[in-house]
């Protein structure tokens, strides 16, 4: 482990309140260290707003512990390279050391090591206790034992209480090594490890066949190494360096981290993906972490950072969205709309689980939030087949009527108005023509248009009149967009609302407009609101070339970073979810689309960038648009980018980047191309 390495968070004891210990997940497990319960992707118990992920009680939760030792040196490190944390205890005459993690490749999997090894020449024999809560139990589902298997012990059970009445009851299969109490290092050995693996899965093939895949790499001795394989290959194909300040550093080591180990596996197209909630996998027991409940956090916040390195994780995120689409349109029905309404919580089937009312009848702004990742991956990869083949379409267009049928028309201004919502900032309800929420339908529809056009299919004429008609409010005399219709400068806002027009949205404005919007809202915006809010202030600012206030803003992320393993907590005062995706994912985009400059547009990869004083060089590795592949390192000074692989099937577009002042370079795989810092985009090349 190097010195002062920022991808090794290392503490000599763990944080008193067990909410801050790190996650261990992958797309299919998740927990957190030392914790009694894991659990399963969309295992949900509970019948609508009760639905929370499903308590598995968990066999990794062992600790060593050396008996008449009164303080033991004892080391605890989250490793980000290999995606595993270790526990470390040394004395004057052996060191023992235990390894968790959850196997990025082979999902159903989650295992701990323990290695003992000897410091000194004598013969003593030693021992390690292991202490261990476990008890085969759960709260949420109805556990038996079955017989031993391989040496492992068994057991499996129903959830209790369905998401809708007749709804489906998953069942958990488990098993896993039985722990013994204690572990000794003969007189005569010198070192000797010993692994203990816990397989799950939803049927007791699948989880037998993961638990012998899991013996066989033990007996090769790598099962281990396989795991930290698999992670690292993973974060090869997305690296982002700074030469900057060491806080900074290990903040987009542990974003990385813990958002990379929520995404849907590498190569593994068939692989069901059930979405990332606020705080993630290893989080959502009741009355926690919002229930591990999925929201917009994953499509506004997290999304963009996972499609600029894996598309394909991305378009299994969507997947997810396709699957549901029939709870949408039930949410919708319900409410006398047409097409498809997303809820604000969604879990299992798509239909609205939030427990209070008013988010989910008035929070509509999700269902443009949800087609908005859609028209980002679009515009990425040009991907035609998951909209004419996987459902794509039916979601699209189901959206698109929702928002035609959600909308009323003034005589008064002639133009549609959207009454009745909350916005994003959730102080205000009931507001009518919030300026996000109508900002993202308008959005909706014209790419709905646009899809329909490119797939020749007739367009509506009611979408396109819906979307040109839509009141978007604006004060032309402040120059500034209103949060809705009676807004006045100076009321108190919750989180990031108006600023959204800018980034994500691009919502057509000047420069002038642009920064009023932000130093309107600025001063008002709540400083113990959620964690993703000051990232947005901080991507305008750079996009005005503010670099002074930009940091300012971003610097009030770091409340949100807990030590010593770079948790986020959802509020700067530790309230809230913890694992704090959405902050995290927040922040990646004010590094990843800030500093950069990068926007995702229809007409091209856009870049622009901007550095604080105190970042002097910048490699964004394996950014992916239309099957390339490409590696940018910017300087103060120059723009290097190079195409790093071509994907065959599809295969990837020829591109060439285009400078505003009108210079073209044609982009090569293998090749790379600099030049003097200036904005420009990369587009396909018209050979």
């Amino acid at each position: 482990m190097a010195e002062g390495d920022a991808a090794v968070f290392t503490a000599t004891a763990l944080p008193t309140d067990p909410r801050l210990l790190p996650t261990l997940t992958n797309a299919y497990l998740g927990t957190r260290v030392f914790r009694d319960i894991l659990h399963v992707s969309g295992v949900y118990s509970g019948a609508a707003g009760d639905t929370h992920r499903a308590d598995v009680p968990s066999p990794i939760n062992v600790r060593m512990v050396v008996p008449g030792m009164d303080n033991p040196a004892e080391t605890f490190a989250l490793n980000t390279r290999t995606g595993t944390f270790s526990h470390t205890i040394q004395s004057a005459g052996y060191v023992a050391t235990q390894h968790l993690y959850a196997h990025h490749s082979l999902v159903h999997l989650m295992a701990f090591s323990v290695t003992i090894r000897r410091l000194d020449c004598s013969t003593q024999p030693v021992t390690v206790q292991l202490q261990t809560p476990f008890v085969p139990q759960s709260q949420d589902l109805d556990l038996i034992p079955g017989p031993d298997f391989q040496g492992a012990h068994y057991i499996y059970g129903q959830t209790l209480v369905p998401e809708v009445e007749g709804g489906p009851r998953p069942t958990v299969h488990m098993l896993w090594t039985p722990v013994p109490p204690s572990l000794t290092l003969g007189g005569e050995e010198q070192e000797r490890s010993w692994e203990f693996l816990t397989a799950v899965a939803e049927s007791e093939e699948e989880a037998k066949q993961s638990y012998s895949e899991g013996l066989s790499l033990m007996a090769a001795g790598s099962l281990h190494r396989s795991h930290t394989r698999a992670w690292a290959a993973l974060c090869r194909g997305c690296s982002v360096e700074l030469d900057g300040p060491l806080a900074l550093q290990q903040a987009l080591h542990g974003c990385l981290y813990y958002l990379l180990s929520a995404i849907p596996p590498q190569g593994s197209p068939g692989f069901l993906f059930h979405g990332i909630s606020p705080g993630g996998l290893s989080n959502g027991t009741r009355g926690e972490d919002y229930w591990g409940h999925i929201f917009w956090d994953q499509d506004t916040w997290m999304f963009p950072n996972i499609l600029l390195f894996y598309p394909k994780a991305a378009r299994a995120i969507l997947g997810y969205r396709i699957r549901t689409l029939e709870g949408a349109m039930h949410n919708a029905q319900e409410r006398g709309y047409k097409g498809a309404k997303f809820p604000w919580e969604s879990a299992a089937t798509g239909r609205e689980v939030c427990p209070e009312e008013i988010y989910g009848e008035q929070e509509i702004h999700i269902t443009g939030d949800v087609l908005m990742a859609f028209e980002q991956y679009y515009h990425t990869t040009q991907d035609q087949k998951l909209f004419q083949e996987d459902g794509g379409w039916e979601l699209v267009e189901a959206v698109a009527q929702y928002w035609c049928s959600r909308m009323v028309w003034s005589e008064d201004e002639q133009l549609y108005h959207i009454r009745g919502v909350m916005p994003p900032d959730e102080y205000h309800c009931q507001v009518d023509n919030s300026a996000y929420t109508n900002a993202v339908a308008q959005r909706s529809l014209n790419f709905a248009a646009e899809l329909a056009r490119d797939l020749l299919l007739l367009v509506p004429e009611e979408w396109e009149d819906c979307a040109s008609k839509l009141k978007v409010p604006f004060d032309a005399e402040r120059k500034y967009h209103p949060e809705y219709d009676g807004y006045s400068p100076g009321e108190p806002v919750k989180q990031a609302d108006v600023v959204l027009l800018g980034f994500p949205l691009m919502h057509p404005m000047s420069a002038e407009v642009r920064r009023n919007d932000l130093e309107v809202y600025e001063p008002v915006t709540d400083l113990a609101g959620p964690a993703m809010t000051w990232s947005m202030f901080a991507v305008g600012w750079l996009e005005l070339k503010e670099v002074q206030r930009a940091q300012s803003q971003l610097h009030k992320c770091f409340s949100n970073i807990t030590e010593p393993f770079k948790v986020w907590v959802e509020n700067s005062d530790g309230s809230g979810a913890v694992n704090f995706l959405t902050g995290m994912g927040g922040f990646l985009q004010a590094i990843l689309f800030g500093y950069t400059g990068f926007r995702i547009k229809r007409s091209g990869f856009h870049f622009n960038p901007t550095f604080p004083h105190d970042i002097t060089k910048m490699k964004v590795s394996g950014v992916s648009y239309l099957g390339n592949k490409l590696d940018f390192t910017i300087t103060t000074e120059e723009i290097r980018m190079e195409v790093t692989e071509t994907s065959q099937d599809p295969p990837a577009s020829p591109l060439e980047a285009v400078l505003e002042s009108g210079q073209c370079f044609p982009l090569q795989e293998g090749q790379s191309v600099s030049f003097p810092m200036e904005p420009g985009w990369i587009q396909k090349s018209p050979t």
